[in-house]
């Protein structure tokens, strides 16, 4: 089967025609999702749906490489291509109000990251992944017999140390793009199948890969060298060092499991689809954590 990169449609065979013919109408209604979509990934000019579907094929097209290899290139493409994302160019020596957008907008992802790994657990029948996603749910929120506090107590803490009270971060509603983000990667988690989610959600764990850096990436999430600098509070130094030393494995491992399973069970195009909305929803995501930093500019 096909799904559409914008909004999930499922297609009952691998038919690039059908989602031509679905991207092409979507975008003559001028709907948003899927123009972005192609102006982004395919083409700025209209073309015939024939001419789409070969396009498309392109895309998608594995060739010999993994799946894991495909979607590193995808995200390197779009967060790290030319012009990167404009949240790591940020993050490169971070201001208070960056780091506190951050602090902000992320913990409200961390809580929605765990429920998403639950559902995961919760829905493959893998030992294997249920054993890496009960890692990530103590990891990241848990905390439990760790040599270090949980992902998300450094967050809470780097945010305490940059001046802003637990209470207050705790009590701020996200955003609306982090909201309808958390919303999707909710629905992705619960309703989408198990493999695609996975793929989904841990394809993101790549924005702190610093070894993408050696497969084409133009620059680290930050500047590892102000983690020995007095630039930023130690707090804050402990939160980005938790995600520089974790975030290589666990990505990498996750997509060696997406790798292992998605062509095992026949979802290989879907879960290329499904990762490559998660990408857009995290691209909009964090253009709300600087939307939020810009509140902290005064």
């Amino acid at each position: 089967m096909t799904k559409c990169p914008a909004c999930l449609t499922t297609f009952p065979t691998a038919d690039y025609g059908a989602l031509s013919r679905h991207l092409s109408e979507r975008a003559q209604s001028s709907d948003t999702a899927h123009v972005r979509w192609l102006n982004q990934n395919v083409t700025r000019q209209k073309m015939p749906p024939t001419e789409l579907a070969d396009r498309l094929v392109q895309f998608f097209d594995l060739g010999s490489r993994p799946l894991s290899v495909w979607i590193k290139g995808r995200f390197i493409s779009k967060f790290y291509g030319k012009t990167p994302h404009p949240f790591p160019v940020a993050l490169q020596h971070p201001s208070r109000a960056t780091l506190l957008g951050y602090v902000f907008e992320h913990q409200h992802f961390l809580r929605q990251w765990v429920r998403s790994c639950a559902y995961i657990m919760a829905r493959t029948e893998e030992a294997d992944v249920a054993r890496y996603e009960l890692d990530n749910l103590n990891t990241e929120f848990g905390g439990i017999g760790t040599p270090s506090p949980s992902h998300y107590e450094l967050l809470l803490q780097m945010g305490e140390s940059l001046g802003v009270d637990r209470a207050r971060i705790l009590a701020t509603p996200p955003l609306a793009a982090t909201a309808h983000a958390i919303q999707e990667w909710n629905r992705i988690a619960s309703e989408e199948h198990w493999v695609e989610a996975l793929a989904a959600m841990h394809s993101l764990e790549l924005i702190a890969n610093r070894n993408l850096v050696d497969e084409g990436a133009s620059i680290r999430y930050f500047d590892p060298q102000i983690l020995e600098s007095s630039d930023v509070t130690g707090a804050t130094k402990a939160f980005l060092r938790e995600g520089y030393e974790a975030d290589v494995g666990h990505s990498d491992e996750a997509l060696a499991l997406v790798d292992q399973f998605a062509g095992r069970l026949g979802r290989v195009e879907e879960t290329q689809a499904t990762f490559l909305r998660s990408a857009d929803l995290f691209d909009d995501y964090m253009i709300a954590r600087l939307e939020r930093g810009a509140q902290f500019e005064s």
